[in-house]
């Protein structure tokens, strides 16, 4: 490891002690001047300075005090009530020294100090709720953000044999979490996978994400056929949720070498890309309704077989990506942007597509998103070691 070279003036502390005392005694100074800068109100006082100089520079304190205000108004909005009462208190000021060394007359002078009274002390109110606001937006989105990880849990960078990544938008960005919902687990049938989407959003969206994936969890893990998962999954939906619920998702398996089965519920097709970079979507075999409502119909989904070898990838995704718009109500053309940024490495290829859907929305979905991609690294790349930060050193090489 490096060091950095210190240079010598003379007044170096001597020892270990010494140098730790010193990066101790800097640090303290540092978070001081930091924790100073950011309660500090100097932006309102520096409005108000400017104000106390224009008066002075054109002698009309008739036309420039009451600008005054502005200060303790501007605190309200990034500082607390003792920051707004302290500008308060410095405008009132000025404005009394300003007002008598201008010969204000008396009783205009009273009526606008009484009126930066009034906007201070209003000021310091709307500052004080703006906090507590702000203290129960910062809990909410704790309470969120744990049960996002609870529900939606990390996915590590490999599962089994595949590469893998992820990348989840919701579209109440406050809260941080959404309806859309995605699971990858090894089990002793294989790895599987669900992407899915529940019908409508908010709390009640997010209730039902955790039923499908819970289900899911124990499904994949008992069960050795994938039809038997979507049963599973199907009868927990009937018995709990409304008559007019439901779920659209795509479950997939990988039970061998060379081969992965997929049912399609009612969702997106996934997108597969060749190893040679062709990219194509997986249309199901027949149509299936969406989870929850098959009671309705006598269309049972069908399992699907595709050939996934090596360098092959599978990207599922939800609605909340392909019905993206731009300006011109134009939708995100998701197979083109895969096929421009699709490489060996998943999470550089989601860091890229993701990228470019946010900037073709302009930066703020309307939907959750989410988007899944697995790879097959090929056998090269499985036997290559892996490099000092990580990653694969044949596929840096590709």
């Amino acid at each position: 490891m490096s060091q950095v070279r210190q240079p010598d003036d003379g007044r170096r502390p001597t020892g270990a002690h010494g140098y730790r005392a010193a990066g101790r005694g800097a640090s303290a100074r540092r978070r001081a001047l930091a924790q100073l800068t950011s309660t500090a109100p100097v932006l309102p006082a520096l409005v108000v300075t400017v104000v106390v100089l224009a008066d002075l520079a054109g002698g009309a304190g008739m036309y420039w005090l009451p600008l005054l205000a502005a200060g303790p108004a501007l605190a309200a909005t990034t500082n607390g009530p003792r920051g707004v009462l302290c500008v308060g208190l410095l405008a009132v000021a000025l404005g009394a020294s300003l007002g008598a060394w201008d010969g204000y007359p008396r009783r205009e002078l009273v009526a606008v100090l009484s009126a930066l009274v009034a906007v201070t002390l209003a000021s310091a109110l709307a500052s004080g709720l703006r906090a507590g606001r702000e203290r129960v937006l910062a809990a909410v989105r704790s309470v969120a953000e744990t049960a996002q990880h609870a529900l939606l849990k990390p996915v590590p960078a490999t599962v089994g044999p595949f590469q893998v990544a992820v990348r989840y938008s919701a579209a109440a960005a406050e809260a941080r979490i959404g309806g859309d919902l995605y699971a990858l687990i090894p089990t002793p049938y294989g790895v599987r996978l669900i992407v899915g989407d529940v019908r409508g959003k908010g709390l009640p969206a997010v209730g039902t994400a955790a039923l499908v994936l819970g289900v899911f969890r124990e499904a994949a893990w008992d069960e050795p056929d994938l039809l038997a998962v979507v049963d599973r999954i199907e009868r927990s939906l009937a018995r709990n949720l409304g008559s007019d619920d439901f779920v659209t998702a795509v479950i997939a398996g990988h039970p061998g070498e060379g081969r992965l089965e997929m049912v399609n519920c009612g969702h997106a097709p996934p997108l597969l890309v060749r190893a040679s970079g062709d990219v194509e979507a997986v249309e199901p075999p027949q149509p299936a309704p969406p989870l929850g409502l098959r009671g309705l119909t006598d269309h049972a989904p069908g399992l699907q077989v595709l050939p996934f070898t090596d360098g092959d990838q599978l990207l599922l995704y939800t609605d909340g990506v392909t019905e993206a718009r731009d300006g011109g109500r134009a939708f995100y053309p998701l197979d083109e942007g895969l096929a421009r940024h699709v490489c060996h490495d998943p999470d550089r290829t989601l860091d890229a597509l993701h990228g470019e859907l946010l900037e073709h929305v302009g930066g703020r979905l309307d939907d959750d998103a989410a988007l899944l991609l697995v790879r097959k690294p090929t056998a090269a790349e499985a036997a290559a070691p892996a490099g000092a930060d990580g990653r694969d050193v044949a596929a840096e090489a590709a």
